[in-house]
C-alpha cells in the first residue's frame, strides 16, 4: 500500500466522521423540540457507513476507504406526553418529542471526534514520512 493510499483513506475517514458529527449536532439541537403530531416530530438521524474496498485485481495496491451510504432516521419510538395546557398540544392534549437520547448522542459525538482526530494524526504522520523520504533524496 502506498503512502498516497494512506492519505486517501484518512481523508475519506475524516469526511465520514464530519458527516457523523454534523448529524449528531443536528440531533442534539432538536432534542428538546416539540410537535403537535407524530409525523411532524423530529426523528434522530444516523449516518450509514460502508467500507469501500478497491478492486482486488489492482496490481499496485489495495486500500480501504469509508463511504457514507446515506443518513437514516431512527425507528425508536417517539416520546409522547400528555400535556393539555401546552400550546403545541393536539386535540387530545398530547405533545410529541423526538426520540433523541442526549447521553447516547454525546457519547457518539465524542467517539466521532476522536475518530476524526485519529484520521488527522494518520494524515500528519504520512506527511512527515513524505518529507523524510524527500530529504533522503537530497545530498547528505
Amino acid at each position: 500500500m502506498s503512502l498516497f493510499n494512506v492519505m486517501d483513506i484518512a481523508s475519506t475517514g475524516m469526511g465520514a466522521e464530519n458527516v457523523r458529527l454534523n448529524t449528531t449536532a443536528s440531533n442534539i439541537a432538536n432534542a428538546n423540540s416539540v410537535s403537535s403530531s407524530y409525523d411532524a416530530t423530529y426523528k434522530a438521524r444516523h449516518p450509514i457507513f460502508a467500507a469501500e474496498l478497491k478492486k482486488a485485481t489492482d496490481s499496485q495496491s489495495m486500500g480501504v476507504g469509508v463511504q457514507v451510504l446515506g443518513i437514516v432516521e431512527s425507528n425508536k419510538p417517539l416520546q409522547i406526553e400528555f400535556n393539555p395546557n401546552h400550546p403545541m398540544a393536539d386535540q387530545d392534549g398530547y405533545i410529541y418529542k423526538p426520540n433523541v437520547n442526549i447521553i447516547e448522542e454525546m457519547a457518539d459525538m465524542m467517539s466521532a471526534s476522536k475518530a476524526y482526530e485519529t484520521n488527522v494524526q494518520v494524515a500528519d504522520t504520512t506527511k512527515r514520512i513524505f518529507r523524510r523520504v524527500l530529504q533522503l533524496g537530497q545530498g547528505q
